[in-house]
């Protein structure tokens, strides 16, 4: 019995990522993997996660925010936050203070040794940010910052 000559595999010379590249989701990723790589990587120098580094900032600008106000701001569960901040409690960079309004909640406050290390720590992400963004103009920076908020706001 002959033996049909089979059809030849197909091979790859080019990617063709059009397709991926009309979706929202693929390019907000590929933009957020180009900067959160080296963003870990730069805040490694201060033991800080991308999740530690969200949090410690806004305790930084916001004295007082309660575990509540943090969940909702980042849109994470309480349960995911508790470990964190008894991490960063921990650490000595924040403490926690009763709530002058509330009498079940604890405001969390930077320790001066915590805003020092945050200070630094936005100082060189947003070095980063800046380098990461370099092929925009200050315009379109605004832009895609303003775009990227109306998506989840």
């Amino acid at each position: 019995m002959p033996t049909e000559n089979p059809k030849p595999t197909p091979s790859v010379d080019e990617v063709d990522t059009r397709y991926l590249e009309t979706l929202v989701g693929y390019n907000a990723r590929r933009a957020a993997l180009a900067v959160i790589g080296v963003f870990m990587e730069r805040m490694a120098e201060y033991d800080l996660r991308v999740v530690d580094f969200s949090v410690a900032s806004l305790i930084l600008h916001n004295p007082g925010i309660t575990s509540r106000q943090l969940c909702s701001a980042l849109g994470m569960l309480p349960p995911n936050l508790v470990s964190l901040v008894n991490t960063l409690e921990k650490r000595r960079l924040i403490t926690r203070r009763p709530h002058p309004n509330d009498g079940r909640a604890s405001g969390l406050h930077p320790t001066p040794e915590g805003a020092a290390l945050m200070r630094a720590a936005e100082s060189a992400a947003s070095e980063l940010e800046f380098v990461a963004s370099s092929r925009l103009t200050v315009a379109e920076r605004k832009t895609l910052l303003r775009l990227l908020k109306k998506i989840y706001l």
